[in-house]
């Protein structure tokens, strides 16, 4: 293990950089010694000696001129500790920075404190070589994870009705360093018929997103990005043509993952041309294709429930059948997406119940070739229009979401009422994330371990059995697994199995499903509003 001792040099007393900086060192297997305020130049050299120290740090934040001197004769006196290969760096405020610099191979590193934690990381991982950009930012999902643990890595939904338009701000995001992955917001006509021109209706181009209509464009898209944080692309997997949308999709914007739904995106929500069934078949040959190609894939699937009012039963079954037919796929890095506040009205604390619910579900599916990854967002209809407010919901349901430790949060931003975001938007909502995710490490606080979300997980989960068991009774002799089984999945949704209110009328959804908000959960309730028993409810498809 390497050793790092540091302390705040001279007469400074300000040691909350330091000790910061050692935190981000335990957490990158440094041994450390803090040495506290105001330290002697003798002390910290000599104790640097003594514990046979790799890396000295110092910090210096008072009168840059001062610290011009100090360090100066710093330097001289550690001569001999740098010429044996002990390296050292240096923090402080941005003007006793400069000066820092200024002692010219000195410094293995200098920072001014507006540099984001996976930059110091990167560099205690990895030594002078990291901080290269290109090793910096690593280019696959799981690197990146890896390298920014324990902050999850940052992606926001960017997309404006021009490619020019587009790349502007792709670049200004980029440059920003604001995320670490965007995910591209393509129009409709991009999702459904990229390759069926014939198709198209010129009058809706750019409704919804980016008017991508060329592998040349998503390579203008993915050059934009070649910049700043060099920060990863994905975009929707389409509603048709969808292996043919994936091998393009790798092939110019190097797709960080594929996101595609179970049952959603065709006939049932008017946004593809298969039915449920047809398209199932589809989802289930992407998420093979890219399964055997050992890129992350993301069933995009429960919100779709919840933004529907469906109940939370119904929420978190949906999430498991997601999980469970990925790793039926091959599947290797399965991402849990868990959108919060969907439907809007929900309690938070039976909002993250559901989540504690489906992690539960989902763990015992892991083995040695299947890794469960959490991804956190903010309901995308729950925001205020008034911006302030909007800004406040932003950061208290990061804040939540926290609690479960995601590897990756999908910022939803603030303006998501009013306007698609713009790269000043996209900016100014990842910075506000950034803030709230570091307050939820510093407390450390688990708000899963109250009784009330305990109680409600273990019900949930009993419930959730039964509508499993509901969807495999459905299922005739010769029926291998009846959780990965198009037809029955299918039938599922048109018995109401899975069902949700705003499914009413649908033709390929039974649409009975009644919910309210009881007690901050969505729950099924009868024609007076009284909750109704998941065993009630499925006791035609349970008693067989």
């Amino acid at each position: 293990m390497k050793t790092v001792v540091a302390g705040a040099l001279g007469e400074c007393v300000h040691v909350a950089g330091v000790s910061r900086f050692l935190q981000l060192a335990e957490l990158s297997g440094w041994r450390t010694i803090f040495l506290g305020p105001a330290v002697s130049p003798e002390r910290l050299i000599q104790v640097a000696k003594d514990e046979k120290a790799d890396l000295v740090g110092v910090s210096y934040r008072l009168t840059p001129e001062n610290g011009e001197r100090l360090l100066a004769e710093f330097a001289e006196q550690a001569d001999e500790l740098h010429q044996k290969g002990v390296r050292f760096v240096f923090g402080g405020t941005p003007p006793v920075a400069e000066k820092a610099r200024q002692l010219k191979g000195f410094f293995d590193g200098v920072y001014d404190g507006s540099e984001e934690p996976e930059v110091l990381m990167a560099y205690l991982r990895g030594g002078p070589a990291a901080l290269e950009e290109t090793k910096i930012y690593p280019q696959t999902l799981i690197e990146r994870i890896r390298q920014k643990a324990p902050f999850p890595v940052l992606r926001h939904h960017f997309g404006l009705p021009t490619i020019e338009k587009t790349v502007q701000g792709i670049q200004k995001i980029a440059e920003a360093k604001a995320l670490d992955i965007i995910s591209l917001g393509i129009d409709q006509d991009a999702q459904e018929n990229f390759y069926r021109p014939d198709r198209q209706n010129p009058r809706t181009t750019g409704a919804g997103g980016v008017p991508v209509r060329s592998a040349e464009d998503y390579k203008a898209l993915f050059a934009a990005s070649r910049r700043g944080n060099f920060p990863l692309l994905r975009t929707y997997s389409g509603t048709d043509d969808f292996i043919r949308l994936a091998e393009m999709y790798v092939e110019t914007i190097n797709i960080a993952w594929c996101a595609i739904p179970l049952f959603w995106f065709n006939l049932m929500d008017g946004r593809g041309p298969l039915t449920v069934q047809e398209s199932i078949v589809e989802h289930q040959k992407v998420m093979r294709w890219y399964g055997e190609r050992n890129i992350p894939v993301e069933l995009n699937e429960p919100h779709h429930w919840g933004m529907r009012d469906a109940s939370d039963v119904v929420f978190v079954t949906s999430a498991f059948l997601s999980a469970w037919n990925a790793k039926a796929m091959g599947v290797k890095d399965y991402i849990a997406q868990m959108m919060f506040n969907s439907p809007a009205a929900l309690g938070g604390n039976m909002d993250l119940a559901r989540m504690v619910a489906i992690l539960e579900l989902v763990k015992p599916l892991e083995d040695e070739n299947f890794r469960v990854l959490r991804q956190t967002r903010t309901g995308l209809l729950s925001y205020p229009l008034e911006p302030n407010a909007a800004r406040a919901h932003l950061a208290s349901s990061i804040y939540l979401q926290m609690t479960l430790k995601p590897q990756i949060i999908h910022i939803v931003g603030h303006t998501e009422a009013d306007h698609a975001a713009t790269s000043e938007d996209v900016i100014e909502a990842a910075l506000m994330a950034k803030r709230a995710i570091k307050n939820a490490l510093n407390d450390n606080l688990d708000f899963s371990e109250d009784p009330s979300i305990q109680n409600r997980v273990k019900d949930l989960i009993a419930n959730v059995q039964l509508n499993l068991q509901a969807i495999r009774n459905l299922a005739g002799k010769g029926v291998e697994d009846a959780l990965t089984d198009p037809a029955i999945l299918a039938k599922a949704v048109e018995l109401g199995i899975l069902d949700a209110p705003q499914l009413k009328n649908n033709p390929f959804a039974a649409g009975l499903s009644r919910t309210a908000i009881l007690n901050g959960a969505s729950v099924e309730v009868d024609e007076s509003g009284n909750p109704v028993q998941e065993s009630k409810r499925l006791a035609d498809y349970l008693e067989r």
